[in-house]
């Protein structure tokens, strides 16, 4: 076990604690995944975000991580939604879970190393479950099996609230006391799958699937827990009082949680009825402008979500990729001499790059250190015209800093413009040409409903990013 030399904040801790890496030097994380029973929305893609950069940082820094990140498969949504469309469960849930990884697949971030499935869990969540009734942590009522919190005098401490204040979180007329909540449900007539148990047939509770998904895949006892914030109670109160009253000894070493996306003043939610999918956000923006739009704000601050913080987003995305360019003009043009101001901005650069994301993981600071030298870079280039092997060496470090952010693709073309604005500028232009001037002011007035703005140039029209009060022109 080491001291990695980041700090992160626990939710538990209410501080910024050290990480430290497993016995066999591993940073174990697991960020709790969709309930697959719909399309994933745009707010539900920030916890996917926060967890697969954090590791692309961890093993940028040299640290072997196993990230695992579950797809919850079995839950009364699951039954909700399934009954509504007339579809078995199982297969909804197989769809769903499907389009999931195909939506997410869309942002280039690459996989989690597992993704367990709670029907592929099965044993192990009731082999917890009885270890629990064994421990006197849980009891069998009528076929349903409840954990008894007043049992774990910790309850509470991870939310901060204490248990003479809180309310029932279920139903259920079996119960000992109205905190208690269910580890295994009966088998009901409603519900068209079940499992044989030793205590009945029936089927998991929601929040034992990932202490049992959690164990199976990393051991008791690993460095991150994550996801959103709104998940830290009951979801994951529950989950330390069942993996702790199971084990014993600490689940998780830091519990990181990345706050909710805001839509007009209040929080994204199915339920809410106000949400965005993430699908139809990735048609009309590129992933590199969809994940700077999330890592440009803290994980930890809540995040409006409107075109004014993507269009930000893809002017920002597409000043790096014009500063990639730069340095492809300026090493087939050099000079002769290398540019110490220049090496110099690089090392401040990359310093402050992997400082901030050290402290807390402050993925904005990080952003500014690239901006930073992206000014460095066209100064540089325009003014001093360095020698073609240090360009070529400052685009690699570059690119490898963007590649922590999955942003390494950026400077292959004109990244942050969708297609669909490409095509509406296709279509002015061939309006243009026939000079139907009416058509080519509804392309160009499309494309200022996209964000953008065309810049007509002596090389062509380009596409550019509007900015904020941009009319266009």
């Amino acid at each position: 076990m080491s001291d990695t030399g980041v700090r992160l904040w626990s939710t538990l801790s209410r501080a910024k604690e050290p990480l430290v890496t497993g016995a066999d030097g591993t940073v174990r994380i697991y960020s709790c995944g969709p309930t697959v029973y719909a399309p994933i929305h745009i707010g539900n893609a920030r916890p996917f975000v926060v967890f697969s950069v954090l590791k692309r940082y961890l093993e940028r820094r040299g640290l072997r991580v196993r990230h695992v990140s579950n797809l919850t498969d079995i839950n009364d949504k699951i039954y909700a939604a399934a009954r509504s469309e007339g579809v078995p469960s199982s297969e909804l849930a197989e769809r769903y879970g499907q389009r999931y990884i195909d939506d997410t697949n869309r942002l280039g971030l690459g996989r989690p190393d597992a993704e367990p499935k709670v029907t592929e869990t099965l044993p192990e969540i009731i082999d917890m479950i009885s270890a629990l009734i064994d421990r006197g942590f849980a009891y069998v009522s009528d076929g349903d099996v409840y954990y008894r919190v007043e049992a774990f005098p910790a309850y509470g401490n991870l939310s901060g609230q204490r248990t003479e204040e809180m309310v029932a979180q279920e139903a259920g007329a079996g119960k000992e006391s109205p905190l208690d909540f269910a580890l295994w449900k009966g088998e009901k007539d409603d519900e068209d799958t079940s499992w044989d148990a030793p205590w009945g047939a029936g089927r998991p509770g929601w929040h034992i699937e990932c202490s049992a998904m959690s164990e199976a895949a990393l051991g008791h006892g690993f460095e991150i827990h994550g996801g959103g914030i709104d998940l830290a109670f009951p979801h994951h109160e529950n989950e330390i009082a069942q993996s702790e009253g199971a084990r014993g000894g600490q689940m998780a070493q830091i519990w990181m949680h990345n706050e909710m996306l805001e839509l007009g003043g209040g929080k994204m939610s199915k339920s809410e009825g106000n949400i965005s999918l993430l699908s139809e956000v990735l048609d009309e923006w590129p992933a590199p402008v969809v994940l700077t739009f999330f890592l440009s704000s803290h994980y930890r601050s809540k995040l409006p979500f409107s075109d004014e913080r993507l269009r930000d987003a893809a002017a920002r995305v597409e000043n790096l990729a014009n500063t990639l360019r730069t340095l492809d003009r300026g090493a087939a043009a050099p000079g002769d001499a290398n540019d110490a101001t220049l090496a110099s901005a690089l090392v401040d650069a990359r310093t402050s790059f992997f400082s901030a994301l050290d402290d807390d993981f402050g993925t904005p600071a990080a952003f500014a250190a690239l901006d930073d030298l992206s000014r460095a870079i066209n100064i540089s280039v325009d003014g001093n015209r360095p020698r073609a092997e240090q360009l070529q060496e400052v685009r690699r470090e570059f690119v490898e800093l963007l590649d922590v952010f999955g942003l390494a693709g950026i400077g292959g073309g004109d990244a942050s413009v969708p297609d669909t604005v490409m095509d509406l500028l296709a279509e002015r232009e061939d309006a243009r040409a026939a000079r139907d001037f009416t058509a080519a002011d509804a392309a160009r007035d499309a494309i200022l409903e996209h964000g953008f703005t065309i810049r007509d140039t002596p090389d062509g029209p380009q596409v550019i990013p509007r900015a904020s009060g941009d009319s266009g022109g």
